[in-house]
């Protein structure tokens, strides 16, 4: 059991985004070839193409969080030391987690309205709150990820150890 869980912690933001970009390239592939093709295209497909993307765009937020990839400026992390930096980045954290918290709240009252209401979309004709899951879910991951970034922060705070600055585009 602990093997599956460290792959899903290691991997499982990268395999939803996989699957979400998979259904999005395989659908516009498909409706390109129709509409250029059969001069016919559906609605269907424009709706699943929005809403991967959707997706792709929570998921990836929380990809963001776990590798401390999302965009930031970090000009005055190079002139303080380790201590200051790790308090920083935490600081970071817990504004992100209130942040989340928040728009977890709020969004998930869009889904139990649409759910109460069992509004559906135009094209799929299910319901509309499968894709307005894609707010709180993706958030909900963000959650999970900051935790996991502030033990770790915490941890290399306590110890004196550099603290986790993720990959750097540009040096």
């Amino acid at each position: 059991m602990r093997k599956i869980y460290d792959a899903i912690d290691r991997n499982g933001e990268r395999w939803l985004l996989l699957a979400f970009y998979v259904m999005l390239v395989g659908t516009m592939f498909i409706e390109v070839v129709r509409r250029e093709i059969f001069s016919y295209s559906s609605i269907w497909g424009e709706e699943i193409v929005r809403y991967s993307f959707i997706y792709l765009a929570w998921i990836g937020a929380a990809a963001a969080v776990k590798e401390r990839g999302h965009i930031r400026i970090d000009v005055i992390m190079n002139y303080l030391g380790r201590r200051a930096k790790a308090l920083l980045y935490m600081f970071g954290d817990i504004v992100m987690f209130i942040v989340a918290l928040i728009a977890i709240y709020w969004s998930w009252e869009s889904v139990h309205v649409s759910w109460k209401f069992g509004s559906v979309t135009h094209g799929l004709r299910i319901g509309f709150y499968f894709f307005l899951f894609a707010v709180p879910f993706g958030f909900t991951l963000v959650v999970l990820r900051l935790v996991q970034s502030f033990i770790r922060d915490l941890n290399d705070f306590r110890n004196g150890r550099p603290v986790y600055e993720g990959d750097k585009l540009f040096d």
